[in-house]
């Protein structure tokens, strides 16, 4: 599994790891019952603590992308598209009914609002 990490990002190390096997789980690269690297591996290949990896880890088990197995190792639970799909949505109207109200304190009319969304959009 192949995850790339910056080190100039100002997202933290863990984000950085936990977005990307989110992505490639959500992408259908990675299914239901496919075993991820062990923490150690991890964080060998990537030249991170351990601690970094264990994070991502907790993160996505919480969140539950994974699920782990004492002395197994840690695999890709079951997903339901459907709930994801709606939690995402749900981000994304709150995000952007945050958007709205900063563009309405600064008088940014609405068609100025969705010009801004076409181009961020299409980048």
């Amino acid at each position: 599994m192949q995850i790339l990490i910056s080190n100039t990002s100002k997202e933290p190390l863990y984000n950085q790891i936990k977005d990307q096997i989110k992505k490639k789980i959500l992408s259908g690269e990675l299914q239901e019952g496919d075993s991820l690297p062990s923490m150690r591996q991890l964080a060998k290949d990537l030249h991170i603590s351990v601690i970094t990896t264990k994070r991502a880890y907790e993160e996505l088990e919480k969140e539950r992308y994974i699920y782990s197995i004492i002395g197994k190792g840690s695999f890709v639970a079951e997903q339901n598209i459907d709930l994801i799909k709606e939690r995402k949505f749900t981000a994304v109207e709150e995000m952007l009914t945050e958007a709205i109200a900063n563009s309405k304190e600064i008088g940014l009319s609405l068609k100025e609002l969705e010009e801004l969304l076409t181009i961020l959009y299409e980048e």
